[in-house]
């Protein structure tokens, strides 16, 4: 017992041996009781003092030998808190993982109620984790198999699958869409000088049919902004693999020197960009719409593999009149041979897209012809549709809400589209193969899964591509439908 200890039992033995007789007198209590209660003071003391002297500073020796311990257990801590950062990063930039789909989809939706503003979000979130290397990307290299690959003007493309244009509308992330899975990106629709578009909101969700509605109306920075952003893209390869940053490193890249297509620069995947007219073009000068789409040929086409001419957006006033034979085929002479001009060894291929809703046979016909005549490579089929389909059988009805936004204006798309874009697809095969100059088709509307991207194949399209189904699935869509297209072709 310490100093301490022994002056609190004699205190305490004092105070009882004063306070205990007047205690007797008032309660009564006999002396052997007395007694007996202070035999157990000294314990109940000592067990006190026992306590208290226990908090006194613990010997140095011992301290010692504890922190000794202290490293052991910081490198623990430290090695266990690295890898599962280091765990966490690589499941959260793999397009496998399923948070992508099921917590970031929503979170966005719900922390951007406006469509248009998620959209922004969306494109400036792939741009700023790009340049740190922490964006999603399809980590196990499904494609190297080769089982998915595909022929497409003369390349071998990896897998079937591309983005369609819209999601990226002024070539801000192409790489990072390429790093999604596709063989293909379409960036665009781009217009000569740069244009708003139609007053907001125009982007609306029907989340209960996984949906859209968008009257955007061609927003571009234009096509001199996108050449920019497309140049200083080729500058930046160059460097990196060794071409020099110059104008001399430029051109051996765009000439094929680096062994990848001048415009991805991604072996097995080729980059498209649209063009289409300024809204303040009148359509009925037909020289001043085809200048329109020169003018962008000939700004961004040497950073391309393939240029898109949009003349079936439904949100430009007049634009879907340009599919009549005559205006179509004079709109695409003039860009097939602003195309042939580029000073590149090999020239971009041409393809026209077309508008789910011209679907008479007189109007297919027409636009077959107008691609024959004009020496274009192919067609991409379709785009969105000014018509309203009724909901899906296996989904929620639409709410009142949805009801309310099915009469905006604009072109929808989603999943119901997918039954006419498989029949357009046959038919333009059907109507395009002829023996001298086959063209190649793209197929764009309602697809959402690899069984459905199976199907449009089999119809006669090259290319499956999507934009509303990664709007709700997420960056990892692209990855999925090629899983399920693998399980679809048994392989």
């Amino acid at each position: 017992m310490g100093h301490r200890g022994n002056q609190f039992h004699m205190y305490s033995g004092k105070m009882a041996a004063t306070f205990m007789p007047r205690l007797r007198q008032m309660t009564g209590i006999s002396s052997a009781s007395t007694r007996a209660y202070l035999r157990h003071i000294p314990r109940a003391t000592s067990t006190f003092s026992k306590r208290f002297a226990s908090t006194e500073p613990e010997p140095i020796a011992t301290r010692t030998k504890k922190n000794k311990k202290s490293p052991v257990r910081k490198f623990i801590f430290r090695a266990s808190l690295a890898v599962a950062l280091f765990g966490g990063y690589l499941y959260v930039t793999d397009t496998r993982a399923n948070a992508h789909r099921y917590i970031v989809v929503p979170f966005v939706r719900w922390w951007f109620p406006d469509a248009e503003d998620a959209h922004h979000a969306g494109v400036a979130a792939l741009r700023e984790l790009y340049k740190f290397c922490l964006h999603p990307r399809e980590r196990s290299s499904p494609d190297l198999d080769g089982k998915l690959s595909t022929e497409v003007f003369g390349y071998t493309l990896s897998n079937p699958i591309g983005i369609s244009g819209g999601l990226d509308k002024n070539a801000e992330i192409p790489d990072p869409l390429f790093a999604l899975g596709a063989a293909v990106v379409e960036v665009g629709g781009t217009t000569p000088l740069p244009q708003d578009g139609n007053p907001r909101p125009r982007v609306f969700r029907i989340v209960s049919q996984s949906g859209m509605i968008n009257r955007y109306g061609l927003n571009s920075k234009g096509a001199d902004h996108m050449a920019k952003v497309l140049k200083q893209r080729v500058r930046d390869f160059a460097y990196a693999n060794g071409f020099g940053y110059s104008d001399a490193g430029e051109e051996r890249v765009l000439n094929g020197e680096a062994g990848v297509p001048p415009g991805s620069l991604n072996q097995g995947k080729l980059l498209a960009v649209q063009v289409a007219k300024n809204k303040v073009t009148p359509e009925s000068d037909i020289a001043a719409v085809t200048a329109d789409y020169v003018y962008c040929v000939d700004r961004i086409a040497p950073y391309a593999d393939i240029v898109v001419v949009n003349v079936s957006s439904p949100n430009t006033p007049g634009l879907r009149g340009l599919q009549a034979t005559g205006p179509l085929t004079e709109i695409l002479k003039g860009v097939v041979g602003a195309a042939k001009r580029i000073d590149r060894k090999t020239k971009p291929f041409v393809m026209v897209k077309v508008s789910p809703d011209e679907d008479s046979e007189e109007q297919v016909d027409g636009i077959c012809h107008a691609v024959r005549e004009s020496g274009v490579d192919g067609v991409i089929v379709g785009n969105t549709t000014n018509r309203r389909p009724g909901p899906l059988p296996n989904r929620s009805p639409l709410t009142p809400k949805e009801k309310l936004t099915m009469t905006e204006t604009g072109g929808y798309s989603g999943p119901q589209l997918f039954e006419r874009t498989v029949e357009l697809v046959s038919r333009y095969k059907q109507k395009l193969s002829d023996a001298e100059s086959p063209k190649t088709i793209f197929a764009s509307g309602g697809i959402t899964n690899g069984k459905q991207a199976q199907e449009v194949l089999d119809a006669g399209a090259s290319v499956a591509m999507m934009y509303t189904a990664i709007s709700f699935g997420g960056t990892g869509t692209v990855t999925r439908v090629k899983n399920e297209l693998r399980e679809a072709k048994n392989i």
